[in-house]
């Protein structure tokens, strides 16, 4: 026996179809993971960063679940790469600092375009660094004996970084600059292997975000020398700036941003955008980055792109003042 169905009910039946065929493709795909890739190692201040916000994140996304994936290498080129390469389908995005401007500045070439293959949807805050010693080591407790031990014994210490060209990188060879002091760069893969070589005594001194390093610093196996940025950590008002010890010029902030793959589309990214901003303005989430020193202050997609292309500029600059260049 046939059943006939009117014309209208055909119509609303065809536009339903219609409107199911166009659907983002992540609405579709409800059920998998969001993939964040993090091109730094686990127990990096940027690690410690997204994990803290993955609870609030998954409900703002309404319940899908949410995969930290880290691709430490290269000073965040390994895991840049992963996400130039992946799909604009929603599921997989990224979360990046300041070594994703600075690559471009330092190395002879890198195998994307660090603006024209991603797409910027906001830079989220801003986090400190701390200069740090391994007390064992070194007998220093502020910047000025530090100094004074380093000129005494020119090339006798070592400081480690997360990599050659990152941000820490970088920041240590301003202070070598600004302090006439030489000491050798001992590069590693990632910041927590820097930082298990700092407690090892394997590494003298470095620069580590304070998110990361804030446990080390309360059991007493580093001792902070002084704050990077221009003004003190509400978070550790304990640690003088490096500026105030001294160095008055001295000033270096980290920063962190959301990005995904070029293509990404435009729901895609007020999708994101929005989730990102209700998770890190939620009650557990701001307590947590206060506790670890971040300052949240969400851009718009907008304005990270104006961003990217300012501090590229700045950390040109810096790069070829430092002489820091790589093949």
């Amino acid at each position: 026996m046939q059943h006939s169905i009117s014309r209208r009910t055909a119509l609303v039946l065809a536009t339903g179809a219609a409107a199911m065929a166009v659907l983002p493709p992540v609405w579709a795909q409800i059920d998998k993971p969001v993939r964040i890739i993090l091109p730094v190692s686990a127990g990096s201040g940027v690690d410690a960063i997204a994990r803290a916000a993955v609870p609030q994140l998954i409900k703002a996304l309404g319940g899908q679940s949410v995969v930290i994936d880290n691709l430490p290498g290269a000073g965040g080129i390994t895991g840049a790469s992963a996400l130039a390469r992946a799909q604009p389908d929603g599921l997989t995005i990224g979360m990046v600092s300041n070594n994703h401007v600075i690559n471009p500045a330092v190395y002879k070439k890198i195998p994307y375009d660090t603006l024209g293959d991603f797409t910027p949807i906001s830079v989220m805050g801003f986090t400190p660094f701390v200069l740090v010693v391994n007390p064992a080591k070194i007998n220093a407790r502020n910047l000025k004996e530090l100094i004074a031990l380093l000129k005494a014994r020119p090339d006798a210490y070592n400081y480690g970084s997360p990599g050659n060209g990152t941000i820490t990188h970088l920041a240590a060879e301003m202070f070598l600059n600004e302090a006439q002091v030489t000491v050798r760069h001992i590069p590693y893969k990632g910041t927590g292997p820097q930082i298990t070589d700092l407690i090892g005594g394997q590494v003298d001194l470095g620069f580590v975000a304070l998110a990361a390093i804030q446990a080390h610093l309360k059991s007493g196996a580093l001792r902070a020398i002084g704050l990077s940025s221009k003004t003190r950590s509400a978070a550790a008002p304990e640690i003088a700036t490096i500026a105030e010890q001294g160095l008055p010029d001295y000033e270096v902030e980290g920063w962190f941003a959301v990005l995904a793959p070029a293509r990404f589309p435009a729901e895609q990214i007020k999708r994101f955008h929005t989730a990102f901003v209700a998770a890190y303005n939620s009650a557990e989430v701001k307590e947590a980055m206060a506790k670890q020193g971040n300052t949240i202050s969400p851009s718009t997609p907008e304005a990270a792109v104006q961003y990217f292309r300012k501090e590229m500029a700045r950390y040109a600059a810096l790069a070829e003042k430092a002489g820091i260049t790589l093949d």
